[in-house]
C-alpha cells in the first residue's frame, strides 16, 4: 500500500484565538511536532500540508528543512475542512491507494497510531483512531439531559484517519452534491456505507482547542 498523508493546517483558529497551527511550541511552530512522525514514517511515501493561501511560500521554506528527502507539498486550503481535504486528496501523487489524514493540531501522534490506522486498512473501507468513553454520556435537549447512552459503545474520535483515496474522494464528492458538512473525514465515509474500522487510540494524542490544552502540551513537550 502506497500512502498520501495531508496535514490540514488552513484553520483560522476561531476557537483559540489565534492560528494555533503556527504558535510556537517548544521553540518551533505546532504544526512541525505533528509533521515530524508523518515525515519520519517509513510507510508514508508524501507529506501534503494544506495552509491559507498566503502562507504556502512561507510554509514550504521553512518546511524544507526538515523533510529529509521526502516529498513534501503545501498547497492552499479551502473555506472549510473537508475543502482543504479535498484539495490534499487531489494533489495526492496517482500513486497513493491511501490517504492518512492528521489534525495540525496532535502534536502527540505516534508512529504507532499511524501504521495501526493504515494496518486497518486491509480489512476496511478506512480506519480511524479513538478513544472508548470512559465517562458516563449525556445526551442533551434544551440544556436537559434527555437520555444517557451506552458509554460501551461511544469512542471519541482522533486522527489520524486512513481511507482508501478512491473512496474518499466518492465521499467528498457526495458531500458536495448533498451540501453537507462534517467535522471529521469519517463521517463522510460513514454517509455512503463504507466501513471504517476503529484503531485503539492514545489519551496524550488529543488535540489543542483551548488554552488549556495548550498548557498541557507545554507541559508534556
Amino acid at each position: 500500500m502506497k500512502v498520501s498523508a495531508i496535514i490540514p493546517a488552513a484553520g483560522s483558529g476561531h476557537r483559540f484565538g489565534e492560528a494555533k497551527q503556527f504558535k510556537s511550541l517548544a521553540g518551533r511552530p505546532l504544526l512541525f511536532h505533528s509533521l515530524k512522525p508523518f515525515l519520519e514514517s517509513s510507510i508514508i511515501q508524501e507529506v501534503i500540508v494544506v495552509v491559507p493561501d498566503h502562507q504556502i511560500d512561507t510554509v514550504h521554506r521553512d518546511l524544507l528543512s526538515m523533510s529529509a528527502g521526502k516529498s513534501l507539498k503545501v498547497i492552499a486550503g479551502g473555506a472549510r475542512r473537508q475543502d482543504s481535504v479535498k484539495n490534499g486528496v487531489t494533489a495526492a501523487v496517482s500513486s497513493a491507494n491511501l490517504v492518512c489524514i492528521h489534525d495540525a493540531a496532535r502534536p502527540f501522534v505516534s508512529e504507532t497510531l499511524i501504521n495501526n490506522s493504515i494496518a486497518a486498512c486491509k480489512t476496511a473501507d478506512g480506519a480511524v483512531v479513538a478513544l472508548r468513553s470512559i465517562d458516563t454520556v449525556k445526551l442533551s435537549e434544551s440544556g436537559k439531559v434527555k437520555e444517557t447512552l451506552n458509554r460501551e459503545k461511544i469512542w471519541l474520535a482522533q486522527t489520524p484517519q486512513t481511507f482508501w483515496k478512491d473512496k474518499l474522494i466518492q465521499a467528498l464528492d457526495h458531500a458536495d452534491a448533498k451540501s453537507f458538512t462534517a467535522t471529521d473525514e469519517s463521517y463522510l465515509m460513514e454517509a455512503m456505507g463504507f466501513s471504517v474500522a476503529l484503531v485503539q487510540g492514545d489519551i496524550n494524542n488529543f488535540k489543542i482547542t483551548t488554552m488549556d490544552d495548550w498548557k498541557r502540551a507545554e507541559y508534556l513537550i
